[in-house]
């Protein structure tokens, strides 16, 4: 028992860490990917003709053409990004940002749950002619919530 409890808590430290530090790339003002992608926009930017950076990357110059083209059809890879981000004298900076918290997508889960396993009690419930009150109802739909929060985080996707 008191194992489970330190893990529970390691668990919650590293949501908590994963949050903040997404919410430093949420807060960020990225620009847009531009349309021809950041390969070839940075290329150009830097005057470096295609055969140069084909030269870099070990490839010629059709492949830079592919590379940049496949970037902006969203079906490069991460390795040719990181590669050609190399040549580039550039870093690949990759991330999934969370539209929200980790921990309020958690909280919705678990009160989309709570609320889906609520609606069958009350359907049973007004067939047996024993309808809850809807503040009953949002009560104990919270407590279920806040119980599933507290255990494990796979049971809210199963």
């Amino acid at each position: 028992m008191h194992n489970y409890g330190m893990k529970s808590r390691f668990k919650d430290l590293k949501q908590r860490q994963l949050d903040a530090g997404l919410a430093r790339w949420r807060a960020a003002e990225l620009p847009a990917r531009p349309p021809s992608g950041w390969i070839k926009a940075i290329r150009e930017s830097l005057g470096m003709p295609a055969v140069y950076l084909a030269k870099q990357l070990g490839v010629v110059q059709s492949s830079v053409h592919r590379l940049e083209s496949s970037e902006a059809d969203d079906t490069i890879t991460l390795g040719s990004l990181r590669r050609a981000a190399d040549a580039l004298g550039c870093e690949l900076r990759y991330a999934l940002v969370p539209k929200k918290t980790i921990a309020q997508t958690l909280e919705d889960q678990a009160n989309k749950v709570a609320r889906e396993r609520m609606a069958t009690v009350v359907h049973s419930m007004a067939l047996e002619a024993q309808a809850t009150s809807v503040e009953s109802a949002e009560t104990q739909v919270k407590e279920i919530a806040n119980s599933m929060l507290q255990g494990s985080k796979r049971e809210l996707w199963r």
